[in-house]
């Protein structure tokens, strides 16, 4: 082998080895099939439920206030049945908040009535990265006031939340088939800068 050949052959190497280093970009884009609910520019198209001040503050949507006991949603419109959900998010250490799917009836919310990929530090229960109510793999898992990432996949009755790339819940249910997506705030400060959908075939 010439030196010529050498060099183009240890290039493309590194170059392959470099892509297979790097973090999957699909999930935090907006790339093909992907429909962003929050962009960080704007809350985005959701129907209220509750008093909580949700607004637009430093690129992120922001609830940290309500003044009644009763829940408190933004609710999506379009219903889906197998989907991804990719969100960026932040809480602080006494947050509840939430990511919902499959929500038949958009007046009834909540993990009676819907999944939840639950925010919650700390819990006396099912805790962040859970599946409420039927998986919860790593407990030690925690929002910590910082910013943090989901991946949510939904077919069928198999269900998975991915949090800062470690599987943290996986789940085998088919009581809710389809329906929208809801974000939760419950106390605390709760932060999403993004937060996207894909529908899956």
């Amino acid at each position: 082998m010439n030196a010529r050949v050498f060099t183009i052959v240890t290039a493309m190497l590194l170059v392959a080895f470099a892509a297979m280093q790097a973090p999957r970009p699909a999930l935090s884009q907006a790339g093909f099939g992907w429909i962003t609910l929050v962009d960080g520019e704007s809350m985005g198209d959701w129907d209220r439920i509750g008093d909580a001040n949700w607004r637009m503050e430093d690129g992120a949507l922001v609830a940290d206030r309500k003044t009644a006991k009763g829940q408190n949603y933004l609710v999506g419109k379009t219903v889906y049945k197998d989907l991804e959900i990719y969100a960026e998010f932040f809480a602080s250490s006494d947050a509840n908040s939430g990511i919902f799917w499959r929500c038949a009836d958009r007046t009834k919310l909540g993990v009676k009535f819907c999944y939840e990929a639950n925010i919650n530090d700390p819990s006396k229960g099912d805790g962040t990265g859970a599946i409420t109510g039927l998986s919860w793999l790593d407990r030690s898992t925690r929002a910590d006031g910082r910013w943090n990432t989901f991946e949510i996949s939904v077919r069928g009755p198999q269900m998975s939340v991915i949090m800062n790339g470690k599987k943290t819940a996986e789940a085998k249910d088919s009581t809710y088939t389809e329906g929208v997506i809801a974000l939760q705030y419950g106390a605390g400060t709760v932060k999403y800068r993004k937060v996207a959908v894909r529908p899956l075939p």
